[in-house]
């Protein structure tokens, strides 16, 4: 029976906002330029990343698929982390572009602004989905056949939106509160829809990748590829393992040394020795299993911390205020036709802006304070109203009531 390892690869970067203060508001509309040597620079953190994730990553990926012929992968790729390599690491941007190139790649569609827009704006997000559609065309090549809205946020809303969109397939985070006695390791049909398929991560196995693998404390520690070759081939029924996680993964979140290269240089070979064993894209996960079930899933889910819903980004006060004073804005933005301004308000509408204002403690507190470039949640808010008062400015300037 076939099995398929189904591995996916999100990359994103935000444009976070540099230290930006009330004296600055209505003086200076930089809110994304903060100096190389702070602890905000976009471009000193694409830097970075791409010289310890994204560039030696990618190398060994494409050192796999010239090696394994039926080594395949499936990644996103924001607009704004596109457009980040553009300006700051064309090297990173052309070793995505040869993995593209093998034909053994697939790009996954989503938001171009890595925003929550669907809950907010339907207008809004199907604006961002096709411009991340079209940068995905000209700089790849591919058109998305498949979606992922941000932060893996999910709901039957966005399933039937997507199926009448005319995507094949869907992602979404495999919760046991929402499969219930079923597995992950299979395709699902989406409640109220009539062709598209869902794919659901495995977070258990995934996230032995992500979170886990350079942890010595674990009890699986070390990780080999054979040892989690072997879990994989002792689910005898099941068709497809998703293995969904960060492309910051490999070299940033789990640096060199912990041995995560050598574990993703291996995993091929071991998996592949067996008969009947693959790797798939997406969609070919989606071509190739039929749907086992039903999933109704009528109340949001994501990828993020312990409840997997969206209090990462809208759990408290001052992250509510934020994204609602914002959209407020979208009708007097768009009316205004001034591209830069409508820029920054989208640029604003990123959901990490958000996570950082998030005030969990505990585990969920202590991988928000990793991500986040400010000190305190409270910073973050801070800058992000500052930003967004500058905006109302620059709208009451053109003549706009606000």
């Amino acid at each position: 029976m076939s099995k398929a390892i189904v591995l996916y690869l999100h990359v994103h970067q935000p444009y976070r906002i540099r230290h930006y203060t009330v004296f600055d508001t209505a003086t200076r509309h930089d809110y994304f330029d903060a100096p190389y040597d702070s602890r905000e620079s976009n471009e000193r953190i694409v830097h970075k990343v791409a010289e310890k994730s994204y560039l030696p990553t990618n190398r060994r990926l494409l050192e796999l698929l010239n090696q394994n012929p039926d080594f395949k992968l499936s990644l996103s790729i924001t607009g704004t982390v596109l457009e980040q390599l553009e300006k700051w690491s064309p090297e990173a941007l052309q070793s995505f572009k040869d993995l593209v190139a093998t034909g053994r790649v697939e790009i996954v569609g989503e938001t171009y602004h890595h925003s929550l827009a669907f809950f907010y704006s339907r207008e809004e997000f199907e604006t961002q989905v096709e411009m991340h559609k079209k940068k995905v065309q000209e700089l790849f090549g591919q058109t998305p056949k498949v979606f992922r809205n941000t932060e893996l946020a999910y709901n039957n809303d966005l399933a039937y939106w997507a199926d009448k969109a005319g995507y094949k397939g869907i992602l979404a985070e495999g919760w046991d509160k929402v499969l219930d006695w079923r597995s992950p390791n299979y395709v699902y049909r989406p409640a109220y829809t009539d062709n598209i398929r869902l794919l659901m991560k495995n977070y258990k196995l995934s996230d032995d990748i992500a979170f886990r693998f350079g942890d010595r404390g674990w009890s699986e520690w070390p990780l080999t590829a054979d040892k989690f070759a072997h879990w994989l081939s002792e689910d005898q029924n099941a068709t497809n393992f998703d293995l969904f996680m960060d492309y910051e993964t490999f070299g940033e979140h789990q640096w060199e040394a912990s041995g995560i290269f050598d574990f993703l240089a291996h995993l091929p070979g071991e998996w592949l020795k067996t008969e009947g064993h693959q790797f798939m894209t997406v969609s070919e996960a989606c071509d190739t299993f039929q749907p086992t079930d039903q999933i109704d899933v009528p109340q949001t889910i994501t990828w993020a911390d312990t409840e997997r819903d969206l209090s990462a980004w809208l759990g408290n006060g001052m992250q509510t205020s934020a994204i609602n004073s914002l959209y407020s804005l979208q009708d007097k933005i768009l009316q205004s036709s001034d591209l830069a301004l409508i820029e920054d308000w989208r640029r604003l509408q990123t959901s990490d802006h958000f996570y950082y204002m998030c005030t969990k403690w505990f585990n969920d507190g202590d991988i928000h304070a990793y991500f986040s470039p400010y000190e305190t949640p409270y910073e973050a808010f801070i800058n992000f109203m500052n930003a967004y008062h500058d905006v109302r400015y620059r709208l009451s300037e053109k003549g706009f009531e606000v």
